[in-house]
């Protein structure tokens, strides 16, 4: 089962800093994320989205490589291998990015949005939706990022463990 946990931020840029060390982290195999999103509200107010899986260019990619095997294939059905590959190319890129830009996967993008409208201008929020997390690891490598839980799915024990992590740092070296 996942976790979800949504962190704010006081500036537009820590979000996005957590992020690369939570990818770090990722590569240590201490957190497996599914998925995350940062969102930012600029000193106007407005609020930008930036999706850490772009579902459109995975969908055109895979379907350019399918489509143009399919594609050659059914040209040299036809004796024209290049003309099937090419057009079959282009048919399955743009079938592919239709699909990825359509499907929806990991947080849903309506709770994004409410909470979105939440969060102070000139801030940040992280959305994270884990699989595994060793916990202790994770919270000590990120023992000087300092922000508030705004929405999670944890335990209340952990969520507060969690909280006191992003707020008094010093109390987990303690323990």
């Amino acid at each position: 089962m996942s976790d979800l946990v949504v962190i704010g931020f006081e500036d537009t840029h820590k979000a996005d800093e957590v992020l690369v060390r939570l990818r770090e982290l990722r590569r240590e195999y201490l957190i497996d994320l599914e998925d995350a999103v940062i969102v930012v509200r600029d000193e106007k107010g407005e609020i930008h989205l930036k999706q850490s899986i772009n579902l459109t260019a995975i969908g055109a990619s895979s379907g350019l490589l399918s489509g143009s095997l399919w594609g050659a294939v059914v040209g040299l059905i036809f004796l024209n291998p290049i003309a099937g590959f090419l057009l079959g190319g282009v048919i399955g890129a743009g079938t592919g990015a239709l699909s990825g830009s359509l499907s929806d996967y990991g947080i849903d993008d309506d709770f994004i949005k409410s909470l979105s409208e939440t969060i102070p201008v000139n801030s940040s929020a992280l959305f994270i939706l884990a699989r595994k997390v060793q916990a202790e690891r994770v919270l000590a490598e990120l023992s000087d990022v300092k922000g508030k839980v705004l929405r999670t799915s944890l335990s209340p024990d952990q969520e507060k463990r969690l909280q006191e992590a992003l707020t008094h740092p010093t109390t987990l070296a303690k323990q």
